[in-house]
């Protein structure tokens, strides 16, 4: 009977990091729903030219990054997906957090700064960490999102329609 345990092991070990990744991965997704919820109040808008009737008082760069590493199960996976092609969605979570976590800290900055809305939004990715010594497989990801956030005088944002957007 013992001499099965070392092959048993593998399967044992991926089947309790696959398990403890989508416990943190979804706790991560319920964390940032919370910070999402908390940051309505700063508008974020893509947009490079200021509305018109917008009037600035103020305005600063501000940047928020992170960096998330996928667990090893999800690598592996994704390392055997490689090898066929095709769509690796075992990554496509990662990127969803390391997005949004990069935007909330984003206009988490703005409001630290005093300022109520960031202006020409952009979002950078790079592979951050290599998850093997031969320079190959990603092991991390960083996301920065950067923007101008600028503070409105009284009144400016009462211009800007529903879900953020600027009335056409």
């Amino acid at each position: 009977m013992w001499e099965f345990a070392p092959y048993l092991m593998t399967p044992i070990v991926m089947f309790g990091a696959w398990l403890t990744g989508t416990w943190l991965e979804r706790r991560h997704f319920e964390d940032l729903l919370r910070l999402e919820s908390g940051s309505r109040d700063v508008l974020a808008i893509t947009v490079e030219d200021l509305p018109e009737g917008w009037e600035v008082e103020r305005c600063d760069l501000v940047v928020g990054n992170v960096v998330i590493s996928q667990d090893y199960f999800k690598r592996v996976a994704a390392s055997i997906k490689g090898i066929f092609g095709g769509r690796i969605r075992v990554f496509e979570p990662l990127l969803e957090r390391a997005r949004r976590e990069a935007l909330v800290r984003m206009k988490e900055r703005a409001r630290d700064h005093g300022h109520d809305t960031v202006i020409n939004v952009r979002i950078e990715t790079s592979a951050l960490a290599r998850a093997r010594g031969d320079a190959k497989g990603t092991a991390g990801v960083e996301v920065m999102a950067f923007g101008t956030a600028v503070t409105l005088r009284a009144g400016a944002r009462k211009q800007v329609g529903a879900g953020g957007g600027v009335p056409l």
